[in-house]
């Protein structure tokens, strides 16, 4: 089972929303196989310094959402890379394989980046933190 925690896809200020730091403890009260995140958006996109103190409960794997599906941007591919290893070097994915971490279009809408303009972005993104990561592309 994964869960999603999300603060919603509307355009506009993010100024009310939760912390991340504020929640995580819950988040992980959850006995979840995955869990999945905002990474993305700019409201969050700093929240990744909560797993410098938090540490994923045993088995489970991060799936941080690292490119915005309701932007006006369009995010390099470096810049996914960027998030995507940031986060698998928080969280150890160099220790074993497959990685703890697994990147998605701004938490689980995979229905919008499987064929949107998501797609291409995020799928050079991850070709570019594994060869960051692994030395392979």
């Amino acid at each position: 089972m994964r869960l999603h925690v999300c603060w919603g896809s509307f355009h506009g200020p993010h100024h009310d929303d939760i912390p991340l730091s504020d929640i995580i403890d819950l988040i992980f009260r959850v006995n979840a196989g995955s869990y999945s995140i905002e990474a993305s958006n700019p409201c969050h996109e700093h929240e990744w310094r909560v797993f410098e103190e938090v540490k994923l409960p045993e088995g489970a794997t991060l799936v941080p959402g690292v490119v915005g599906h309701c932007s006006d941007f369009i995010e390099h591919p470096d810049l996914v890379a960027e998030r995507l290893v940031r986060y698998a070097r928080l969280v150890g994915a160099k220790m074993s394989w497959p990685a703890p971490i697994a990147g998605s279009a701004r938490g689980s809408d995979t229905r919008r980046s499987a064929s949107g303009p998501n797609s291409p972005r995020l799928a050079e993104g991850a070709r570019r933190a594994t060869k960051i990561l692994w030395g392979r592309a």
